[in-house]
């Protein structure tokens, strides 16, 4: 459990000093999305489609890595522009914007850097203006320090022998000044004199160590307290029971700081105010998106199981939300049992539709290519680029064909052309993204309605949320008849990565399966 300050950020919450478990964690799940600091965007400023990268600091405050590749009517562009807005302070308190640089020798790429002074939700305020005027999008994205920088070995004992060399500078100065700057010159001092330097330099020894010893314990002081701040999950406890109508997951959030309501307020992403994610651990040979529904003020979550997920151990994600704009993936482990009641199947044809499950059958061979989907229908990865690079802004494009080759007619699966998940085996990293990237659609809505006013009262948030997603904001994106979802991305680091690419047709979920390595 954490132990939370008088007045942390909103949306975050302060572990407790010393708290080593909650350090490694930090490096697992940062705002959303679980072992990656890259956020990625793709969708209209204005007239003007573009593709923004943000590469987030690990230290707060720190410089916040922004690239911007204009991509519909990028000839026109003349001036592209990154502002960070942080929540509390709106466009008002906004430092003014930064205009981003052409990058030398990348076609139609700009890039900016910006500091960020303060940990909690911050949007990045793209502004393009070209000969189709001007045009402007909110990048959500999540401030936190998630590491705690060392100073390299060689450089600190060059530092402690230069400030060796000034101390005995120092200590040189005030003794000849004591015992002999009233001398006259050429004269030999006195037993007098020299007997009042060595005393001013014992004294001045005396100062410097005290002051070595008081900097020393500040900086102790001042670097525990920035280890105390250090972003960490929220304490869940998940577990699952059997019912007579199904297994049932519920995930309980016993973080000190969320009981006591010192976070903003969940709002709804997608119209649902959580989804779930359950991985199986490993293997990666079965994956549920699922849509847990609250019990009480927020604490607990409910969701029935796919009666067909098999038993074992398995990763939970559930991401969310805050009223703030600050969004976040809860983290923990649960084992599903193997017995499964008779009924269940009927019981879950009942739950939402919203929710699906995927199991790799045995003996099925998982590619970066094709995917046979539930329907007959194939999921084809398009590999535009060439080889996948870690860190590298990549178009992650996916066609669907219907059982007789003519394109998939897709249909909006809870607002967007589709929703993807991207993991390695070990879990060490998890996104999940849609056709507009990593970014979550109700913080872009609330940083947009405060752009309009000064603040949102407590708890107005959920029907900004709410509206944004009813009226279809930022969802048009796509056609639907062409069969095809794009989502943006940059890979964290090289490796494996397991991808699960879902859609809908005839109202069902489907979801297409690849492995792919990054260089």
């Amino acid at each position: 459990m954490s132990r939370s300050p008088s007045r942390p950020p909103a949306g975050l919450t302060i572990p407790a000093a010393g708290h080593a478990a909650a350090l490694v964690l930090a490096a697992l799940a940062v705002s959303a999305h679980v072992g990656t600091n890259i956020a990625s965007y793709g969708g209209m400023a204005g007239p003007y489609g573009v593709h923004v990268t943000v590469r987030l600091p690990q230290v707060i405050p720190g410089q916040a890595e922004i690239a911007v590749r204009p991509t519909a009517g990028a000839g026109a562009v003349r001036r592209v522009t990154v502002q960070p807005v942080f929540w509390q302070t709106g466009l008002a308190g906004a430092p003014p914007p930064e205009e981003a640089s052409v990058v030398p020798g990348a076609q139609r790429l700009y890039s900016a850097t910006v500091w960020l002074m303060t940990s909690g939700a911050y949007s990045m305020r793209i502004g393009v203006e070209g000969s189709a005027g001007n045009g402007s999008v909110m990048v959500p994205v999540g401030a936190v320090a998630t590491a705690r920088l060392g100073m390299d070995r060689s450089m600190a004992a060059l530092l402690a022998v230069l400030g060796l060399v000034l101390a005995v500078g120092i200590v040189s100065i005030i003794r000849a000044a004591a015992g002999e700057s009233v001398l006259q010159p050429g004269a030999v001092p006195d037993r007098a004199s020299s007997r009042a330097g060595r005393l001013a330099a014992a004294v001045a020894v005396a100062v410097i160590a005290l002051g070595a010893l008081g900097a020393a314990r500040w900086w102790r002081s001042v670097d525990r307290a920035f280890e105390r701040g250090l972003y960490r999950p929220l304490a869940v406890r998940t577990t699952v029971r059997t019912e007579p109508t199904g297994r049932v997951l519920r995930l309980t959030v016993e973080d000190s700081a969320w009981r006591a309501r010192v976070v903003t307020p969940l709002v709804p992403d997608h119209g649902k105010l959580m989804h779930m994610f359950v991985v199986k651990s490993g293997s990666l040979d079965a994956l549920a998106h699922l849509h847990p529904v609250p019990l009480d003020s927020n604490d607990t979550f409910e969701t029935r199981l796919p009666p067909d997920l098999p038993s074992g151990r398995y990763r939970v994600y559930g991401d969310v939300v805050h009223e703030s704009g600050f969004a976040r993936t809860l983290v923990d482990s649960v084992t599903i049992p193997a017995d499964t009641p008779s009924g269940a199947a009927q019981h879950w044809s009942r739950a939402d539709t919203d929710d699906a499950a995927f199991v790799v059958g045995p003996g099925t061979k998982i590619d970066a290519r094709t995917s046979v989907l539930t329907d007959g229908s194939v999921m084809t990865w398009v590999h535009d680029t060439g080889a996948l690079i870690a860190g590298r802004e990549a178009d992650l494009r996916f066609a669907v064909r219907a059982p007789n080759g003519s394109p998939a007619v897709l249909e909006p699966y809870m607002g967007m052309a589709g929703h993807a998940m991207v993991s390695t085996p070990d879990g060490s990293v998890f996104v999940h993204l849609h056709p507009m990237g990593t970014v979550a659609m109700a913080s872009q809505a609330l940083f947009e309605r405060r752009t309009q006013v000064d603040s949102l009262r407590r708890g107005a948030g959920a029907a900004v949320a709410d509206s944004a997603f009813r009226a279809g904001a930022g969802h048009a994106m796509y056609d639907g008849s062409s069969g095809e979802v794009r989502f943006p991305l940059a890979f964290p680091k090289p490796g494996p990565y397991r991808v699960w690419v879902q859609v809908k047709r005839d109202g069902r979920v489907q979801t297409g399966v690849f492995d792919v390595d990054v260089k």
